[in-house]
């Protein structure tokens, strides 16, 4: 080997021939022992385990958090373009069409067990978050409150899928 600072050696090595810090902390005069070296490698590769299974970890539940909005958005979707059915099945019932109920309940129903919602507005005060405004009356003057609902709207596990067409008063 030839002569060269300790320094110059450092630089050549790589991060697993390098001495830890530690070991360096124990100084010349008192050699570790090849049990105690041993030892802080294996402190310092299972901490590094214990990161990667971590990092890994959180991995997997952003994963998992992400496929599910995914997924919500997309029945979110299928359930968007079943609302004009609804509508139909809606206005079919209301001019006395018996027979379309059966069709309309069951429909309703398996998309409420998937989280589909329909808004109550009548008689709330006005939020256009929620609804559209179609129609106005005069009122008080106070707070405009829904007086008709023209239109349902729906929410999707708690977000508003369409909003509500609404006659409000004030």
């Amino acid at each position: 080997m030839t002569e060269e600072n300790p320094e110059q050696q450092l630089e050549g090595q790589t991060d697993q021939e390098a001495p830890s810090a530690e070991a360096d902390a124990a100084g010349p005069d008192s050699p570790l022992s090849e049990l105690e070296v041993a030892v802080i490698e294996r402190d310092e590769f299972k901490d590094i385990a214990l990161r990667l299974q971590a990092d890994f970890e959180n991995y997997k539940k952003r994963v998992a958090a992400t496929q599910s909005d995914e997924v919500d958005r997309a029945t979110g979707r299928l359930a968007e373009a079943l609302l004009p059915v609804l509508d139909a099945c809606e206005a079919a019932y209301a001019h006395g069409a018996e027979d379309v109920k059966p069709v309309w309940s069951a429909l309703i129903g398996a998309l409420q067990k998937q989280g589909l919602e329909a808004m109550d507005l009548l008689a709330k005060p006005f939020d256009p978050a929620q609804a559209e405004a179609v129609m106005q009356e005069p009122g008080d003057g106070g707070e405009p409150v829904v007086t008709e609902v023209l239109r349902t709207g729906y929410t999707w596990k708690g977000r508003v899928l369409r909003a509500a067409m609404v006659k409000v008063r004030g």
